[in-house]
């Protein structure tokens, strides 16, 4: 182990090699609780922070922080980072850009396989002695089918080349992007509307903003195909839980798969829960081995970078070098 010029705190354990790459430099500490109070105690004298998704860093968090000059994101959602907040501060939030790209949009055909396959039902029904119980159910197949994919990032993009190999027609809806990028990125350009209106899956690779919480709720699930499968790897208030849970009780849709809840875990009294048309994991969708290694060692790495004088090269406030 090298000297330990710096102090950098997780939130959370991460990938061994990604503490390797942290102990050539710097000292890891772990933070024994994830309220503000807890946080605030943990980075006391924390040069950088590494964090996945237990915690918030809020304003009020980083004023009780006078060492902190690096935020790692360990994965690429920052909707539990204030980073305006940050901004101001001049510290750099970092994320871990491609890192769990195929894991999740792997995880998402999972999800709809799964779910148009009835996997849970049909391993229950074997596993209680019910041979016969599904036998001449008709499923659902994925080939020829239409893929509406909301958000065309890394994720989405990698969503779409998949898709080829099922055969499905891709559409694809992302106001960050124009027509002609997504294009170039796999997916025939439309507005959701008409994505809601046309997909025979939806599969929801968003980042969670005010713009795009409860971006499913029951006006947009109004628009969508009778029998179609909802998706969710993002996040889980893209969903309004309540008007999913109506659109299957009606039958209108044939079920959903989502590794997302808002909040995590989700309460027993949430109304997805009882529906056996729902199949939900526990958001796993980035853990392979593959994926949580590279996302522990380029978060590891960027918090070097700037804890060392350079510029990481996935900050997404790069504007606090600018001013």
């Amino acid at each position: 182990m090298g000297t330990s010029r710096f102090v950098v705190c997780l939130t959370e354990p991460i990938h061994a090699e990604g503490v390797a790459v942290l102990t050539r430099a710097a000292a890891v500490r772990y933070a024994a609780s994830h309220d503000e109070a807890g946080l605030a105690e943990a980075l006391a004298e924390a040069d950088g922070l590494i964090l996945r998704m237990k915690g918030r860093v809020t304003e009020s968090l980083l004023m009780r922080c006078p060492r902190l000059k690096v935020i790692a994101r360990h994965g690429v959602g920052v909707d539990n980072v204030d980073v305006a907040a940050a901004t101001r501060r001049r510290i750099p939030v970092c994320v871990t850009l491609g890192a769990n790209t195929d894991a999740v949009a792997e995880h998402a055909f999972l999800l709809m396989l799964a779910v148009a396959r009835r996997v849970v039902a049909v391993n229950a029904a074997v596993r209680r002695g019910a041979w016969e119980a599904h036998r001449e159910t008709l499923y659902a197949g994925l080939h020829g089918r239409t893929l509406g994919i909301v958000g065309m990032g890394r994720v989405g993009t990698r969503v779409a080349e998949l898709a080829t190999a099922f055969g499905m027609r891709r559409l694809g809806h992302d106001p960050a992007l124009s027509p002609e990028e997504i294009r170039r990125r796999g997916a025939e350009p439309v507005g959701l509307t008409a994505l809601l209106q046309a997909a025979d899956v939806v599969t929801l690779h968003a980042p969670l903003t005010r713009e795009t919480r409860h971006l499913v709720n029951r006006e947009t699930l109004a628009l969508m195909k009778p029998g179609a499968i909802l998706v969710n790897t993002s996040r889980g208030g893209l969903i309004d839980d309540g008007a999913l849970a109506e659109a299957l009780r009606a039958g209108r849709l044939a079920g959903a798969g989502i590794d997302v809840t808002e909040p995590e875990p989700p309460t027993p009294d949430n109304p997805l829960l009882p529906l056996e048309q729902v199949l939900i994991t526990p958001h796993v969708a980035a853990h392979t081995e593959d994926s949580m290694r590279r996302m522990a060692i380029t978060a590891a790495e960027q918090v070097l970078m700037a804890l060392e004088g350079r510029r990481p090269t996935m900050a997404i406030n790069p504007d606090i070098w600018e001013t």
